[in-house]
């Protein structure tokens, strides 16, 4: 796939897993939680890969391309 997902994107989504395991930490017993951990674990892992398949598909690429001859 091709790498799409630049570094401050990479950020970004590295502290909306962390809110979203920390608000699944704190909806024990919920049905909600389980969601959480999903986007959480979805959010890393496009994090690490730097590819976004939803944004693939949009035609979105955060990655900042070097000019040639700049």
């Amino acid at each position: 796939m091709k790498k799409n997902v630049g570094s401050i994107d990479k950020i970004i989504r590295f502290i909306v897993a962390l809110v979203a395991i920390w608000a699944g930490y704190s909806l024990v017993g919920s049905p909600w939680n389980f969601v959480l951990y999903a986007v959480a674990a979805i959010m890393v892992v496009t994090a690490f890969t730097s590819t976004c398949p939803i944004w693939l598909v949009t035609g979105i690429n955060t990655i900042k391309s070097i000019k040639k001859g700049d």
